[in-house]
């Protein structure tokens, strides 16, 4: 007798909450509804593995993996997608931007393997809509606002014209990194004591910022 996988089991539990005799709850869920949560079992793993702890990072990937599954379910309902194409395109993409390991390609270092991931992404991109024009193309627009500014930056200091101060690797203060540290913090403690949020403003300011580099790389 062949033995069922667990992933079929998932698959199969999945479809029958959502059943019109499974879970009111499931039911009533959408990918639009469903989208916070996914960004919340994330950071519970990454908590799980932090503690170095083997029984509830088993247990926050199952959770995540859950969310991979909950929308795959959906999109089938539509006849969008299943889960058997999920698996598909990531192991042709993971075979197609890895030539060094399946292909022919040379590679000395992993930058070299970051720059040839790169290229072909690109490739992979071009002439379709998701194209990216622009090197700030790509940036998820809901990243947590530092770490959002932080890729902004990164991307600046290669394209951005010479002389710009995105540019620069020297501040005029010099910090260490726990003075840097505790003045992120005041800030934050700043803008909470003027009834403010330093994430939205952060976010705000990552957005004009961007306006301004997409401006400066077009020339």
């Amino acid at each position: 007798m062949k033995q069922r996988s667990a992933i079929q089991d998932l698959l199969k539990v999945m479809a029958r909450l959502r059943s019109p005799t499974g879970c009111p709850w499931d039911r009533e869920q959408s990918h639009m509804t469903l989208r916070r949560h996914a960004i919340e079992e994330v950071y519970e793993l990454i908590d799980a593995i932090e503690a170095e702890d083997d029984h509830e990072l088993a247990e926050e990937l199952g959770d995540l993996l859950l969310q991979v599954v909950f929308h795959c379910q959906m999109a089938r309902e539509r006849g969008a997608f299943d889960f058997e194409k999920v698996c598909r395109l990531i192991v042709e993409k993971l075979v197609r931007r890895h030539p060094h390991v399946f292909g022919r390609t040379k590679v000395r270092n992993v930058d070299e393997v970051w720059a040839n991931w790169e290229k072909i992404k690109h490739a992979e991109k071009k002439g379709t809509r998701h194209e990216r024009v622009s090197a700030f193309d790509g940036i998820p627009k809901h990243l947590p606002a530092l770490l959002r500014a932080e890729k902004l930056v990164k991307k600046a200091r290669k394209v951005l014209p010479d002389g710009h101060p995105a540019r620069s690797q020297k501040s005029k203060q010099r910090f260490t990194k726990s003075a840097l540290a505790g003045e992120l913090f005041n800030l934050a403690e700043l803008a909470q004591r003027q009834g403010w949020s330093a994430e939205e403003l952060l976010s705000d300011e990552a957005k004009r910022r961007e306006r301004a580099f997409r401006r400066l790389e077009k020339g």
